[in-house]
């Protein structure tokens, strides 16, 4: 039940973040490297605390991979953050949720995994699913919105994430926790002078809300809430961990509807649902036979 409660804790806190960001005065660049900086800070003192430092040695050995993962991830941050901007939190989350069936497809290519034909229903489900979504993009609250460029911004984001996941496959003798605190700082590193020339560097007219939310996305949505997955995956077991990942993207829905006002038309729904149950179908068909291996 310990691992349970950790995990449920960190799916509501990611499912949170774009309550946050929508409401921090800075581009979505500057977040994103105020976010990776503040959270690699956090996590590198919790891993002195936990004792859960990587060597250096380690880190040579997968510099290139952790380097281009951790800019990967930089940059996916951006391109959510955008999405955000253009549409509901949503429609935003539901393209971000296309990560997996990308990794999906990818992989019979670069794993050399075999695309079985529950990963192609589940390919043709999300599909189905994203298009009803594009077409049907509703939640606007004051006609400010631009669904279709912000599902783009959210498929983007959603690419980016699968090329983190795809290339973590590649890096070795580094745990999770280990590998995000490095890519966190890699991200930062790159973002660093994307920023200064995109922006400036300059947070002098940055008020003090916008301070507190990005202290709090920084500190608790990446530190704490990477602290207590990673915590909860040594504790559970695959299939758990796959089913209640999604309280994050549910959770986020039910965040947006509360806290903004914004909803969900009813084809909307049911694209989201195909969505996120393609998801869940392939990531179920890979742990029975993972299981069954065992």
């Amino acid at each position: 039940m310990k691992g349970q409660v950790k995990l449920i804790s960190a799916m509501l806190i990611f499912g949170s973040i774009g309550l946050f960001v929508k409401n921090i005065h800075l581009s979505s660049s500057e977040i994103a490297l105020l976010r990776g900086a503040i959270g690699s800070i956090f996590l590198l003192a919790l891993s002195f605390l936990v004792r859960q430092r990587p060597s250096f040695s380690v880190i040579k050995e997968n510099l290139i991979l952790l380097l281009l993962s951790g800019a990967a991830l930089g940059f996916n941050w951006i391109f959510l953050f955008e999405a955000y901007r253009y549409t509901t939190i949503s429609n935003s989350t539901i393209s971000y949720y296309f990560a997996p069936i990308i990794v999906m497809v990818l992989a019979p290519f670069i794993l050399k995994e075999k695309l079985t034909r529950i990963k192609i229903v589940s390919l043709l489900l999300a599909m189905v699913g994203l298009i009803l979504v594009v077409n049907n993009g509703g939640g606007s609250i004051d006609g400010a919105y631009n669904h279709a460029v912000g599902i783009i911004y959210g498929l983007l984001a959603a690419t980016l994430y699968a090329s983190v996941i795809l290339m973590n496959k590649f890096i070795r003798n580094l745990s999770g926790f280990e590998t995000t605190l490095i890519q966190l700082m890699m991200a930062s590193i790159v973002l660093a002078p994307y920023v200064y020339i995109k922006e400036g560097l300059d947070f002098s007219g940055i008020n003090s809300q916008s301070v507190i939310l990005i202290l709090i996305l920084g500190m608790v949505h990446t530190g704490v809430a990477y602290f207590l997955y990673f915590g909860a995956i040594k504790e559970l077991k695959g299939q758990t961990i796959a089913v209640l990942s999604y309280i994050d993207p549910i959770s986020a829905v039910i965040f947006s509807f509360l806290f903004l006002g914004e909803h969900m038309g009813a084809l909307q729904i049911i694209g989201g649902i195909l969505v996120l149950g393609s998801t869940f179908l392939s990531e179920k068909e890979f742990g029975l036979r993972k299981k069954d291996k065992t």
